[in-house]
């Protein structure tokens, strides 16, 4: 996602002609393809050039040359980052996907539980909810989230 603090303020800070330097592409690319496409046209109209230590070819863009040269260097740095962000979005997607299969298993052969739940705290939540409390007080004095005050209090009007 484009969603990134860092990234804005980076983006927010880019003049024409800077060098965006970056030590590997996939840190910059894992985006889906409208958002690589997005920041790609974000950078090109930055006129900001983007150079990966992982990619070679991009050094030349802030070396002095030709139009020529630099007109070349630009299209094949263009086609490289857009090859390598299509491979850092596929490699990250397929590790999602094997990482979500191998959850599912280890749960399937009761090997992956989640946490236990603090059933001395909840009994206390359960106290104070029937005690009259506002969750907002019961959140403060056991140092807890509304989503378990919550949950406690659901299983109570199910009960």
């Amino acid at each position: 996602t484009l969603k990134r603090p860092e990234l804005e303020r980076l983006m927010r800070d880019c003049h024409p002609g800077d060098v965006l330097l970056v030590e590997q592409v996939d840190r910059l690319s894992r985006l889906n393809e409208a958002d690589w496409e997005k920041l790609r046209t974000d950078l090109k109209s930055k006129q900001v050039r983007v150079v990966a230590l992982d990619l070679p070819t991009s050094w030349q863009a802030v070396s002095d040359g030709d139009e020529f040269s630099r007109r070349m260097v630009d299209a094949i740095n263009g086609m490289m980052l857009d090859m390598l962000a299509a491979i850092a979005r596929k490699d990250y997607t397929d590790r999602r996907r094997r990482q979500s299969q191998g959850i599912e298993k280890a749960k399937a052969e009761g090997r992956m539980r989640g946490r236990k739940e603090d059933e001395k705290r909840n009994g206390k939540i359960a106290v104070l909810l029937r005690a009259g409390l506002s969750w907002s007080q019961i959140v403060e004095q056991e140092e807890c989230s509304r989503a378990t005050v919550a949950k406690i209090a659901k299983r109570l009007q199910t009960a």
